[in-house]
């Protein structure tokens, strides 16, 4: 029976995650088995089969749309477009032109050219994505480091609205994007502590100073921790107007915004963890230790 008992060593700690991997996979089985048993009713499902799908791009469209404008301090919480990875302002410093944070060589925004790249798309809200880090976290510290390979962190906020409207991915996201340009050192280290102490989904997250001791307990520097929670200006439209208004939002929250939507274009449907080698989606079972790695293997092999 899996437990949160502190003193687990990392081998009993992976296989708690692993047993909880397994228990996802049923449960997804489990709803691929009612889905399939629903489509028995011929036209009548496929007409809401399609009704559904409208329904999910429209709220799909409007998670991507708001993802930033919902953090906005005292400030317009109308609909918003999200601004392209090019307009976005500030952008990270370690960030690339395509929405991800690369690791090369064991350098925080780094990419080596002709390596194989690994590109993880996460959601640090994400259930799966936390049993996805204690599974193959340490696998991906290690891609970063090694000769052939440049992995991609890919962050999404589009469960921001699990959170009891307080954003926790936003949030969560903007305080790791500020040590990935600030503290680079500690990247890695903050995003497995914001895993292991993820807060479920449906409860309000955790609170700034949280983070912030999560942060500081890495070894991140108190002075680095106390910007998670600064604002910048920005302008933005609303809704389906060109109409122009002004509004005050975490640093990275646009960008962030601006690489959910780059997302949602790459992966045509957002869902997390994904993960890519060399721009293909890896089908493995990121489940069971070892299996990634020995994909990667291969991939780097092949480059030659």
């Amino acid at each position: 029976m899996p437990t949160n008992d502190p003193r687990q060593n990392k081998t009993q700690r992976r296989e708690e995650a692993r047993l909880k991997a397994i228990e996802l996979r049923k449960e997804q089985e489990r709803r691929a088995k009612r889905n399939r048993i629903f489509a028995i009713s011929g036209i009548g499902f496929l007409a809401l089969v399609l009704v559904g799908a409208v329904v999910f791009v429209m709220q799909q469209d409007r998670a991507n749309r708001v993802s930033y404008a919902q953090v906005v301090f005292g400030g317009d919480t109308a609909d918003v477009n999200p601004p392209t990875l090019a307009d976005a302002a500030p952008t990270p410093s370690v960030a690339d032109d395509k929405g991800g944070i690369p690791v090369s060589r064991g350098v925080v925004g780094q990419a080596t050219e002709g390596d194989t790249v690994v590109s993880l798309y996460f959601d640090l809200q994400c259930p799966a994505c936390a049993a996805f880090e204690q599974v193959n976290g340490a696998d991906m510290e290690s891609f970063g480091e090694q000769d052939g390979v440049t992995v991609e962190y890919k962050p999404l906020n589009f469960l921001d609205d699990r959170s009891n409207n307080t954003h926790y991915s936003t949030r969560a996201l903007n305080a790791a994007l500020i040590v990935a340009s600030e503290d680079p050192d500690h990247f890695i280290a903050f995003l497995e502590a914001l895993y292991a102490g993820q807060p479920a989904e449906g409860t309000s997250g955790l609170k700034d100073d949280k983070i912030a001791e999560i942060a500081t307990g890495v070894g991140v520097p108190q002075d680095v921790a106390d910007t998670f929670t600064d604002t910048v200006e920005g302008t933005f439209t609303a809704g389906d107007s060109d109409e122009e208004k002004t509004g005050t939002w975490r640093t990275y929250a646009e960008w962030i915004a601006a690489a959910n939507a780059q997302g949602a274009v790459d992966l045509g449907q957002v869902g997390t963890p994904t993960i890519l080698i060399d721009g293909k989606k890896w089908e493995g079972n990121w489940q069971n230790p070892g299996e990634l790695a020995a994909a990667v293997d291969a991939a780097v092999a092949a480059q030659g």
